[in-house]
């Protein structure tokens, strides 16, 4: 489409930044980042030689497509950012939307939270890992990058000293908290008996992850991140500790879709807990319900229940349904998604009365024919 026409690559990214001002879909950040890297592969020299985000473009991709930051390619995208100088600024606002793309958001929290797994158990400070420093930062960077535009005040975000040196240590503890419960599960069933670190570690987070969920958006995005990996785990415990605080998140950070996508179907594959009244509360009440009438979070919530429906006592779910049932000005997208949750929840409710009056007719045949329908034995004869 732009080939090696630099006039026509310029005009196809100022109409990626007027969308992604517009619209704040992170899906145009992808497609400029992957535009630069489709004319990497094509050699094309004549437009990357003169995008000035080429150079750290290729550096993180490549880190991505790797799965992993190492110290020599830290210290390239460091040195990057480091050598932007007065009258350059500009080139931040790129910069901003190739970091804000949900792949680079995916991989700089996650390599954080893993670095933070290394932390924890070589008890190490945060602060003396500059690799977790320099994921911050661009964590830093990507996440203001609608601001930034919208803005046009390109100037790159200071970091918080106190996200690494009070929020990290609170997040650090809730992850302690989660190997003593599980080490505790492993135990014998003696020593489990006298052993109380579930109740010593299941109580609420820290007065600090608290606090900067609501204030900082590198907070929010790292509590995120740890609650998919307690969903992964299925540990319902860390689940039901942490998840409703999510509700209280930066600028409700709590509720992009990318992340619900991937919560959800976390949440789906933890289906035998949604008989638990208080891990139903937790989801239903304290986290997904706070976030609607949005509807993408409406979309979630009826793709969670349509999975779960089974598990949750009648009460709950007609509650839910209520709650879901969608007005006439809502998109005919979620109208039909709510009919197609109702159609299958009184499919279901159909097949257990029919199974239901089946068991019951059994019944009164054994009571008026008792052993009738007992199966004979081999060799039993009928007389």
């Amino acid at each position: 489409m732009v080939g090696r026409n630099l006039k026509l690559y310029d005009m196809t990214l100022q109409f990626l930044r007027t969308l992604f001002l517009r619209t704040k879909n992170v899906h145009y950040c992808s497609l400029r980042s992957e535009l630069l890297m489709v004319l990497h592969d094509l050699e094309i020299q004549e437009v990357i030689s003169v995008d000035p985000c080429h150079k750290f473009t290729w550096c993180l991709d490549a880190c991505i497509r790797e799965k992993n930051l190492d110290l020599k390619r830290s210290r390239e995208l460091q040195g990057f950012l480091d050598s932007i100088k007065s009258g350059q600024e500009k080139v931040l606002g790129d910069l901003s939307m190739i970091l804000c793309d949900p792949y680079a958001i995916n991989f700089l929290a996650t390599s954080a939270m893993k670095i933070l797994t290394t932390v924890m158990n070589n008890e190490i400070l945060p602060r003396e890992n500059p690799i977790l420093v320099l994921l911050l930062r661009m964590l830093s960077l990507g996440l203001s990058g609608w601001e930034m535009i919208n803005s046009q005040n390109f100037k790159e975000p200071k970091l918080d000293p106190q996200i690494v040196t009070k929020f990290i240590p609170s997040l650090l503890v809730l992850m302690v908290d989660d190997q003593m419960r599980n080490l505790n599960t492993k135990l014998p069933h003696d020593e489990r008996a006298q052993a109380i670190s579930v109740i010593e570690h299941s109580g609420p987070p820290p007065d600090a992850f608290q606090a900067y969920l609501g204030e900082s958006s590198v907070a929010a995005t790292l509590a995120m991140y740890y609650a998919l990996n307690l969903v992964r785990a299925k540990d319902k415990n860390g689940v039901m500790r942490v998840l409703g605080f999510l509700a209280t998140t930066y600028r409700y950070r709590g509720y992009d879709d990318p992340f619900l996508h991937t919560l959800i179907s976390g949440l789906i594959g933890m289906v035998d807990d949604f008989t638990s009244e208080d891990f139903s509360t937790v989801v239903f009440d304290e986290y997904l319900c706070v976030g609607l009438p949005q509807e993408n979070v409406t979309r979630h919530l009826i793709r969670l229940v349509y999975n779960v429906h089974h598990k949750l006592n009648s009460h709950r779910l007609e509650s839910i349904l209520k709650t879901l049932q969608p007005a006439s000005t809502q998109s005919e997208i979620l109208q039909e998604a709510y009919l197609s949750l109702d159609e299958k929840i009184s499919a279901v409710a159909m097949m257990e009365t029919m199974e239901s009056d089946a068991r019951q007719d059994m019944t009164a045949q054994d009571s008026v024919f008792p052993g009738s329908s007992t199966p004979l034995r081999v060799g039993q004869s009928l007389l």
